[in-house]
């Protein structure tokens, strides 16, 4: 006992309070002398000689270049450049059809393309393929047109495949938006005709590195949704054997008129075909191809125009090429031997000195609607203010009567008295509950009338579908106003029998919290429940299936939420039910 007695004395404050002890040097690991202490040092001649920036070093992404090599070397076992390079207007493989506006340009809008075809002959049934490629045209037309409506785009599309059910319709709305090369056609064109103004033929033109690489390679295949099914798939068995094909094409150039003779044509094509004979047959189906179908491209009028047997035949194409102002461009450039950059000319001085008296009559603006004259750089930093929003521009603070101060040790207290309610109108009163339609009196049982608000502004919310704007301060019953306009929408939607129509309508009550949103979900489900009306909440934190939705008539959520929901094209179906959306302080 006395030793267990001295051993707890041994760990008592008196004993050690004093107690002084020597570390032992040998179990304390030594430090370097050029460890940091911790202690603040000076940098002096430690950096002499090196500048801010000297080791920096440009780098280019090394995920976009080791990405960009496996979609070269995946897309490489794939693609046969040898068949690209053999194909031309009259091979078996190139597709014959006239008139067809769009051509799928990648493999996925290929894939796309081929689902929306077979949509289009579910529904027109078993018909020719350039049928089913001009109704496409038809559709994708409207479905890109951005300046129809939602049933503007239904309608004209039923007027060409039939009736579509909702589903139908979606889906058909998503595989238009999936063809992203729809139209740029006609913005190529425009490009084209831009871009060589010298020799105004642009057989050839170059584009940027790695648009030629998705163009020729095709872009990164993600994958395919599940609605597109197998259909969707096609045959990739395209093998790629000649790369070179790829830096042929880059290096083209612009043709000039006077380099395209009478046997132009045929020299091009012999490269093709070994044998003479054929590449003069071939030569002559294109020509007549061209000539036939209307395409009134710059090479065929001028080998035309150089094979021409006798003066009036020549005189006769040089007639019908100066009625087109496109191709009276080439006949001048045939005639001077120049491009129209190459010296103006008078027509090239005509067409400026036109441009100045127009730019003069519309006010001295420029090309874009820029002032003409010096231009003045601004620097937005100088101009910014400094302090923001944190200055006081005040130099007094007016409070209002009956308001006081009370000095306080370290603060200053003021208080404010309450604003006094402005006096009732000689025609205003507050509205009674019990003079609502029958049908809204259920959800205000505890209440015996509106308030001021309230009785402002319930003809408006009650007997109207006008679009209500109100600005408040918290507490002045919004949200009353906000449930009259929920029973105006439910009291279109009311049977003979009494009972309410639950499936022709939804009502969105977007709210700025996710807390907010749980308040009002018991809120409007309490004074709503008479209704036998089911309130949900869609947020982050609580999603909700399809079949939910779908039983649900009034959907409380935050803005993201709700901004997701409709960015999504297979909630076309939900949204379209909406009928009323009340947004909580914008």
């Amino acid at each position: 006992m006395a030793d267990a007695a001295a051993r707890q004395l041994q760990y008592e404050y008196k004993a050690n309070s004093n107690l002084v002890l020597q570390a032992d040097v040998r179990l304390i690991e030594r430090r370097s002398r050029d460890e940091a202490t911790g202690e603040v040092m000076s940098l002096v001649g430690k950096l002499d000689g090196t500048r801010m920036g000297d080791r920096h070093q440009r780098t280019r992404p090394v995920k976009a270049a080791e990405r960009k090599a496996k979609r070269q070397k995946r897309d490489e076992a794939q693609y046969d450049f040898t068949r690209m390079k053999g194909a031309t207007l009259l091979s078996e493989g190139v597709d014959e059809m006239v008139g067809i506006l769009y051509r799928p340009k990648t493999q996925e809008t290929r894939q796309t393309y081929e689902v929306l075809l077979s949509f289009i002959q579910e529904a027109l049934g078993d018909q020719p393929r350039d049928i089913l490629c001009g109704a496409a045209d038809e559709v994708l037309a409207v479905l890109k047109n951005d300046r129809l409506k939602e049933r503007e785009k239904k309608r004209e599309t039923e007027a060409l495949l039939g009736p579509l059910a909702e589903e139908r319709f979606a889906l058909l709305v998503n595989l238009g938006k999936k063809i992203t090369d729809f139209g740029t056609e006609e913005k190529t064109q425009t490009t084209d005709e831009n871009i060589d103004e010298t020799y105004g033929i642009n057989v050839q033109f170059e584009e940027s590195e790695e648009e030629d690489d998705e163009d020729m390679y095709g872009e990164v295949r993600e994958d395919e949704d599940e609605e597109e099914g197998e259909e969707a798939r096609f045959d990739r068995s395209i093998h790629a054997e000649n790369l070179g094909g790829v830096e042929e094409m880059k290096k083209e150039k612009a043709l000039h008129p006077l380099d395209i003779d009478a046997y132009w044509l045929q020299r091009c094509l012999s490269k093709i075909y070994n044998d003479a004979m054929v590449s003069q047959a071939k030569a002559a189906e294109v020509l007549s191809v061209l000539r036939d179908a209307g395409d009134d491209r710059d090479f065929l009028y001028c080998t035309l125009l150089a094979s021409s047997q006798s003066e009036p035949e020549r005189q006769k194409i040089r007639d019908k090429m100066n009625e087109d102002s496109s191709l009276s461009r080439i006949l001048r450039q045939l005639d001077t031997g120049k491009g129209e950059d190459d010296g103006g000319g008078e027509e090239g001085a005509m067409r400026r000195e036109n441009r100045r008296k127009d730019q003069a009559e519309e006010g001295g603006d420029g090309v874009g609607g820029q002032v003409a004259g010096s231009r003045q750089l601004i620097d937005l930093e100088d101009l910014a203010f400094t302090q923001g929003s944190h200055l006081m521009a005040n130099k007094r603070c007016q409070l209002p009567d009956g308001s006081f101060r009370k000095q306080r040790k370290g603060y200053e207290e003021v208080h404010v008295p309450a604003l006094k309610p402005k006096p009732f109108a000689p025609d205003e009163t507050l509205y009674a509950v019990d003079k609502l339609p029958k049908y809204v009196q259920p959800a205000f049982e505890d209440v015996k009338s509106l308030n001021r608000i309230q009785s402002r502004l319930y003809k408006t919310a009650l007997d109207s579908d006008e679009n209500l704007l109100l600005c408040a301060p918290t507490g002045a019953g919004k949200t009353n106003v906000a449930l009259l306009c929920m029973l105006r929408e439910i009291g279109k939607h009311i049977n003979s029998d009494g009972t309410i129509n639950t499936d022709e309508f939804k009502i969105i009550y977007v709210a700025p919290m996710r807390s907010l949103v749980q308040e009002m979900v018991g809120n409007f489900g309490k004074r709503l429940s008479t209704y036998n009306l089911t309130v949900s909440e869609l947020t982050g934190d609580h999603q909700l299936t399809r079949e939910q939705i779908q039983a649900t008539q009034v959907i409380v959520c935050t803005p993201e939420k709700w901004d997701i929901i409709t960015r999504k094209g297979g909630e076309k179906t939900f949204t379209q039910l909406v009928r009323l959306i009340v947004i909580v302080s914008i």
